[in-house]
């Protein structure tokens, strides 16, 4: 048994590059080896900013003699057909064997493969992993690239390593031999180094000052840097992705710390740490009481004499002159209004279909207002002590109401005084100012300080703290795990937003479709159920959804199916969403599937309290009595006409009737007031009698009255079930 050495010598790798590169790599090589019938008992690679190494362990010397057999055609086949299949086989017809085949003479032939020696497969996988390398961008070099059927690689490929045990594995590609020469570090052992065999070559470039191994190169980063600001008496902030791009961009890691003039920490900190990270690969620090200080740790490339001065004092010019830029920004966009800034939107076309942003917007600040004026939003009592409280979204407020303009169409809503306060004219006026910052130099320059930028400039430009604090979060949530608004005027303007961005797509017929999700309606979805949850809101969303396009049914646009469309939407949602927090989607199902449950926040209720009810024997008994008593209804096609005949019932029978007397009204009752683990306690009491009248009733009696009554009361616990939920569609 022999390792195997392959390193593939490049310019340049992008760092975005060698996590995939490195996996590619393994897999080619691993098909490569399988087709030859071998398989290393490890693979083990590497990725440097110049350099991609593979390691396979232990393998044999030579590949094992196999034998190989090859149906071929019937024996009475045309002459052309069993030529074919010789010259297939490289046989002649005497070396064939005949074999009956479902009584059908047919002709067999029996190859045995002597084993080849593992360095001329290797010989041969090597060209083959390099052609078939995919690349995410890949280019031609050299005289041979004016053909396009030249050698491809991410830059050009300058030298490659190939050795088997201490053997130099010969090949070529692209007109570079195989051999055993590598380089060291650019700087440090620019010089010509000879690698033994795989098991010297980690340390080999090590000692020439290449850590070949990123997660050696991340933990220094790791470490390093964490050092050099606790230094400094600073924090470092991790970053994890930042961590990896600077591993990928150094052979000889070493981090720096260095300074930037204080004066620039009057621009949001936020714009600093994207400015230091996306431009400079740089990470930024925090002081002793938890603010941005003036610092940075850079990763050098290079162990330098003079302990890395010249290389920070470079950085830090270089720092300077992109933060002077982001200031520049900054201040300039301060200059101008948001409310000047959003005029423009007038002239940005959200999608051809649906208008420009200011279109958008309009619809959005109505809507907002809207949700805060009708009660489907509203403070606890006691304003600004806690979370958002509950609205029953019934009466006055519902969304159902059709007597009431809706709040996108043209004509503004019609005056009401009495509901009509502070929230309602915060909510609008965050919404109208929200995607301002779209069209700022600083959101220009990083699109991902949209609505954070946005918040900022209506602070500094004295809007009240809860427009700013609205628009600066409205996008949220944008994910699993990210931060769900709980300040009322916040989860006002972002449900407007996210409710219309999902009802106008549908409307025009432009939602998700398998893997493709163009406007991000999932993801907004997702959204618009953690803010229902996260704050218990009340109210229908179905309705709410056909209310946002109204506007839409006002210029003509054909809405069949939207209400349907919409609701699956959302109930497919709520799955994925429910999933994390580990509920069965049968369940859901089963509250689905009683229809007129748009209330969120009362279906999970339900949901939640079935799940503890079915972890239960009650629940898991009373189930199987259910699906018993269905089958039996569904066999018997329902309840005859002669159930009203009067039966004397039996005392298995008049028992169920009496648990069914008293559990059915407790469980509606307990259901009405939203009490639903009370509803299932109710429903428990009728495990024992259902249990007792399987056990001593015969259903299907001889006579036509009895067996009436007897589906008619099976119909009764059916129905007095469905009251929580439809139990035909829980599993189990």
């Amino acid at each position: 048994m022999s390792d195997f050495l392959l390193e593939l010598r490049s310019e340049e790798i992008p760092a975005r590059m060698q996590d995939k590169a490195r996996e590619d790599l393994a897999r080619l090589f691993a098909a490569e080896l399988d087709k030859a019938g071998l398989k290393a008992a490890e693979l083990v690679t590497y990725a440097t900013p110049r350099r991609l190494a593979l390691i396979a362990r232990d393998l044999p010397t030579q590949t094992a003699a196999v034998s190989v057999e090859l149906k071929g055609p019937p024996a009475d086949a045309p002459d052309a057909a069993i030529d074919g299949f010789l010259r297939k086989a490289g046989l002649t017809r005497d070396a064939l064997e005949t074999r009956d085949v479902k009584g059908r003479a047919t002709l067999f032939a029996v190859i045995d493969r002597p084993g080849r020696a593992t360095a001329d497969v290797l010989a041969e996988a090597i060209p083959a992993v390099i052609r078939a390398f995919p690349w995410p961008k890949s280019m031609r070099w050299g005289e041979a690239s004016l053909s396009t059927e030249s050698q491809r690689w991410v830059r050009p490929l300058q030298g490659i390593v190939a050795l088997f045990g201490d053997d130099v594995v010969e090949c070529e590609v692209a007109g570079i031999r195989s051999g055993a020469a590598t380089v060291g570090h650019r700087f440090h052992h620019p010089g010509v180094i000879t690698i033994g065999s795989a098991a010297d070559y980690v340390e080999k470039l090590r000692a020439c000052h290449v850590i070949v191994d990123q997660n050696e190169r991340r933990a220094t980063i790791a470490v390093g840097a964490k050092m050099a600001a606790n230094m400094a008496g600073l924090t470092l902030i991790e970053d994890e992705g930042l961590l990896i791009e600077n591993a990928g961009l150094t052979e000889w890691p070493v981090p720096l710390l260095g300074r930037f003039d204080e004066a620039f920490l009057d621009v949001p900190p936020e714009v600093i740490q994207l400015t230091a990270r996306v431009n400079q690969k740089y990470f930024v620090c925090n002081d002793a009481d938890g603010r941005l200080a003036n610092a940075f740790v850079c990763t050098a490339n290079i162990d330098a004499a003079d302990g890395g001065d010249k290389i920070v004092e470079g950085n830090q010019k270089v720092l300077a002159a992109r933060l002077s830029d982001a200031r520049f920004f900054y201040e300039t966009d301060l200059k101008v209004p948001l409310e000047e800034q959003a005029k423009k939107l007038e002239k940005i076309v959200f999608h051809e279909k649906l208008g420009t942003v200011a279109n958008k917007i309009e619809r959005v600040a109505k809507l907002a207002r809207w949700l805060v004026e009708e009660g489907a939003i509203r403070l606890p009592a006691g304003e600004g002590r806690g979370p958002l409280a509950s609205a029953s979204g019934k009466g006055e407020g519902d969304p159902a109401s059709t007597d009431r303009p809706h709040p996108s169409a043209p004509a503004a809503l019609p005056p009401s005084p009495d509901r009509r306060g502070k929230l309602a004219d915060q909510a609008e006026r965050a919404a109208r100012l929200a995607k301002a910052d779209l069209v700022t130099g600083m959101v220009g320059e990083f699109p991902e300080l949209q609505g954070l930028m946005g918040g900022y400039y209506a602070a500094a430009q004295g809007e009240d703290a809860a427009v700013a604090e609205a628009i600066r979060d409205h996008y949220k949530p944008v994910g699993q795990g990210d931060d769900v608004p709980t300040a009322p005027v916040t989860v006002a303007v972002s449900l407007a937003d996210k409710l219309d961005t999902i009802s106008a797509f549908f409307a025009v017929g432009l939602p998700p479709s398998g893997s493709k999700d163009p406007f991000a309606l999932r993801r907004a979805a997702l959204g618009v159920l953690a803010l229902i949850t996260g704050n218990q809101l009340r109210f229908d969303l179905g309705k709410l959804l056909q209310l946002a396009t109204m506007w839409l049914r006002s210029t003509g646009h054909d809405l069949t199916g939207f209400q349907q469309a919409t609701g699956d939407f959302f109930a497919d949602r709520l799955k994925v969403q429910q999933r994390e927090a580990r509920i069965r989607h049968d369940l859901i199902d089963a509250v689905f599937a009683l229809g007129g449950e748009d209330d969120l926040v009362r279906l999970l209720s339900r949901v939640h309290a079935l799940q503890a009810f079915m972890a239960t024997d009650d629940g898991a008994n009373l189930l199987a009595g259910y699906k018993r008593a269905a089958n039996i209804l569904k066999k018997e096609g329902g309840v005859p006409v002669a159930a009203g005949t009067n039966t004397a019932p039996e005392p298995a029978e008049a028992a169920l009737i009496a648990a069914l007397d008293e559990a059915t009204p407790k469980a509606q009752a307990a259901v009405e007031a939203e009490r639903f683990a009370d509803a299932m306690a109710a429903l428990a009491t009728l495990r024992a009698p259902i249990d007792a009248f399987f056990e001593h009733v015969t259903v299907n009696d001889a006579d036509p009255a009895k067996r009436a009554a007897r589906l008619a009361l099976l119909a009764r616990m059916r129905d007095a079930v469905h009251a929580v939920a439809d139990f035909s569609k829980i599993e189990g």
